[in-house]
């Protein structure tokens, strides 16, 4: 079953915790979230969203429920998927379901937890790029995100690149994992919820 979009339509912590164990889909590739950084809004100094309306980031300040996908450093397409406020829940790392040979003839023939522990890795899984920003996620065709099995344990920590931002945000346990599961870009900084 597909997410509804009233899923996305509530702080982007809270999406972010709910979205571990759910699944991404695109044709013959499926995986399971297993890592997410939420990025809370104008105020949270490593959000995007915090340097107002721009080209980029107008799909953040639109409908709850649609990708946000940017190029990073010019090499990497990040999956993000637009809350409220205006906010996101940046994926960052995911576990193959279907389409493993898909997945490793688009990673360059790499298989196993590093071939999907990093957003770009994920975006590149699912060949996205920034035509996907906007993309309704919670309407069938395309780009998908579905239910999915509720992780058993959670891992909590800060979120991973984000040097720029203020001590209070930079630091704050925003970063979520599934417990007990080595499809995770960044283990170390994550600890018991």
């Amino acid at each position: 079953m597909i997410l509804p979009s009233a899923f996305y339509q509530r702080d982007a912590l809270e999406v972010a915790r709910d979205l571990l164990g759910k699944e991404l889909w695109r044709g013959e590739v499926g995986l399971r979230i297993t890592e997410v950084e939420a990025y809370r809004g104008p105020w949270d100094t490593a959000c995007h969203t915090k340097a107002g309306r721009t080209k980029r980031t107008e799909v953040m300040f639109g409908e709850a429920g649609c990708a946000y996908v940017y190029l990073c450093y010019g090499i990497h397409h990040l999956l993000n998927l637009v809350t409220r406020d205006p906010a996101a829940v940046l994926i960052r790392a995911c576990e193959p379901l279907a389409g493993a040979h898909i997945i490793a003839q688009r990673r360059g023939g790499k298989a196993g937890p590093a071939s999907l522990a990093g957003p770009g890795k994920v975006g590149a899984a699912l060949l996205l790029d920034t035509t996907w920003s906007g993309h309704r996620v919670f309407e069938q065709g395309g780009l998908e995100v579905r239910e999915g099995a509720r992780p058993e344990t959670v891992r909590v920590g800060p979120r991973v690149g984000i040097g720029y931002a203020r001590a209070e945000h930079r630091d704050a346990a925003w970063r979520l994992a599934c417990g007990g599961t080595k499809w995770v870009s960044a283990p170390k900084g994550l600890r018991p919820e």
